[in-house]
């Protein structure tokens, strides 16, 4: 299976395209892309993670870098950690929701956010080339522990929200952090929150007890649970705490789309002004938007980076993804599961109502998501056939090729972690999001 290389960072298998030696190197990249300044390196709970980060550390010394170690801490929270720090930039070892077989090295900016895209590339290049030295032994500089990341992402999170209000709710929880990188910060806040806390496979053992991936078919345990609890809430981290899935009290998986939306509604009740998402996030994010007295909702292509830049173009004062990614420009300009959930529970401590009846209330669309293996090298095939067919059609290509249609969209792209090629549909019925992605994938399967 290929390696993974692109604006998202490198992912790929442990053992077989993954190698110490490759995160060797990567790592002397990235000290010569900050000229040997200070670091924070940051893995998730894989257990391949002890091997990957000492592969980058040695590079990263190598290179004349200061390194902060930070040890097993969310995505989000190292991001934090730069600006809390004053780094020059940042490493998290993570493969985000992959299986336990995938590792990666994700790389974070000075200003603690995924990098844009000319300045991974930038690093890539580097990287390929192998344009870089490494120092003489009196340039070597320390290695240094922090172990603050959970209490400083959990207090800046709280800032955001009333935690008295939130408290007298005295919400019950159902928090499942899947072994990962997530469970002790988000165990944390939602202590802090006043919240009673049933939390499911806590420990960071990198062995996950399910499929990774915070989607329905993966979380019948939390789903179970959150009935058998009683809880008002039931909420599901990735690997790296960097997306967060809802069920809701009775138990039923409402969807990833969901946590970018509900945030969404508290925070432009109480903030209006613009938000951002990408090309393949449900109209969900519009009609929230709309309906808070008319707020301007921006489209970027996926991924994170982009739709950070979007938000700082824009001054946006929320932002995400479909996957169940919210960025709280208050905390960090990266995807953040702790700042959904208080954000979620915010918005249910001011209605007052149950999560299902919240839901009820947000216009329901139909989304079907399709994925399949597919060579990087035919994705730019399937993309031109698809946009000849569809020349004439409403079309946006900014990133792959989105077709709209009054009844729906339809969203073709390959992937920036995972070799496959993703096909995203909505509508107001699965029935025609079923036909509209089936218009496209006839296209697909005859290249």
């Amino acid at each position: 299976m290929s390696l993974m290389i692109s604006i998202s960072g490198i992912r790929g298998i442990i053992g077989q395209t993954l190698t110490p030696q490759l995160a060797v190197d990567v790592g002397c990249a990235f000290a010569a892309h900050v000229q040997g300044g200070r670091v924070v390196l940051a893995r998730d709970s894989r257990p391949s993670g002890p091997m990957i980060r000492a592969a980058v550390l040695s590079g990263l010394l190598s290179g004349g870098c200061e390194v902060v170690d930070l040890g097993i801490v969310s995505t989000p929270g190292a991001g934090l950690m730069i600006d809390e720090l004053q780094a020059d930039g940042g490493i998290v070892i993570t493969a985000s929701h992959n299986p336990l077989m995938w590792n990666g090295i994700k790389f974070l900016t000075r200003h603690g956010a995924a990098p844009p895209q000319n300045e991974a590339e930038d690093i890539i290049a580097m990287y390929r080339s192998r344009n870089f030295a490494p120092v003489r032994a009196e340039s070597l500089r320390d290695v240094t522990g922090d172990e603050s990341t959970h209490r400083r992402h959990v207090d800046k999170v709280l800032a955001t929200v009333n935690v008295e209000q939130i408290a007298r709710c005295r919400f019950h929880v159902v928090l499942d952090s899947v072994c990962g990188a997530g469970g002790a910060a988000g165990h944390r806040l939602l202590k802090a929150l006043g919240c009673e806390v049933t939390h499911l496979n806590a420990e960071p053992t990198g062995r996950f007890p399910h499929a990774p991936e915070p989607t329905g078919e993966n979380l019948g345990e939390l789903c179970q649970s959150v009935t058998q609890a009683k809880g008002d809430i039931g909420f599901a981290q990735d690997p790296d705490a960097d997306r967060l899935a809802i069920v809701d009290e009775a138990g039923s998986y409402i969807g990833e789309e969901y946590t970018l939306a509900l945030s969404a509604k508290h925070v432009l009740a109480a903030r209006p002004g613009p938000a951002a998402a990408n090309l393949s996030t449900s109209r969900m994010i519009d009609a929230v938007a709309d309906g808070a007295a008319g707020c301007a909702v921006y489209r970027s292509a996926v991924g994170e980076a982009n739709v950070v830049e979007m938000m700082k173009q824009r001054g946006c004062v929320i932002g995400g993804e479909g996957n169940g990614g919210v960025i709280d420009p208050r905390v960090v300009y990266i995807r953040d599961s702790l700042v959904a959930m208080a954000l979620v529970l915010q918005l249910m401590a001011d209605d007052g109502r149950s999560l299902s009846r919240i839901v009820a209330d947000v216009p329901r669309y139909r989304m079907v998501k399709q994925k399949f293996e597919c060579h990087p090298e035919r994705i730019g095939a399937i993309l031109a056939v698809v946009k000849e067919e569809f020349a004439h059609e409403d079309l946006n290509d900014a990133d792959g090729v989105r077709i709209d249609w009054p009844q729906g969209w339809v969203h073709v792209r390959g992937s920036n972690t995972e070799p496959i090629v993703r096909v995203i549909a909505e509508a107001d019925s699965e029935a025609m999001a079923d036909e509209l992605i089936g218009r496209v994938r006839k296209l697909i399967d005859r290249v």
